[in-house]
């Protein structure tokens, strides 16, 4: 193969290296960090003073709960790519039922230990 073949790679790989390199030399220099500006970083509530920290502190509870979300909703969303691809193998009554009920029932399991185990309270 000649160098010529290449040429389009090595132009890309190029255009990314400057394009990164710019964007990093730009937020260096027109950034927030460059030039301090109290009322510019300060947060701003209204017209009114801030009252308390600007960044508050959630609970770890929240976290929890965000991700068991997350989790449940990967799952869930893994019901709809199966439910297509073997439709017609729904539609006669072939056994590929059984894996399903068996995911699904694990998530339930899941969810049913999770409640149990306090997971989804909020007042603790």
């Amino acid at each position: 193969m000649t160098l010529e073949a290449y040429l389009p790679i090595l132009l890309q790989l190029i255009i990314a290296l400057g394009l990164s390199v710019g964007i990093l030399v730009a937020s260096h220099l027109l950034g927030q960090r460059s030039k301090p500006n109290k009322p510019k970083d300060s947060a701003y509530e209204c017209g009114f003073a801030c009252e308390g920290k600007v960044h508050p502190k959630f609970a770890v509870k929240f976290y929890l709960t965000a991700m068991l979300f997350i989790l449940f909703d990967i799952e869930v969303v893994f019901l709809l790519p199966w439910a297509l691809a073997y439709r017609e193998s729904l539609a006669i009554g072939l056994p590929i039922l059984g894996p399903i009920l068996f995911f699904m029932g694990l998530i339930g399991f899941g969810l049913f230990y999770e409640i149990k185990q306090g997971g989804l309270t909020w007042d603790q």
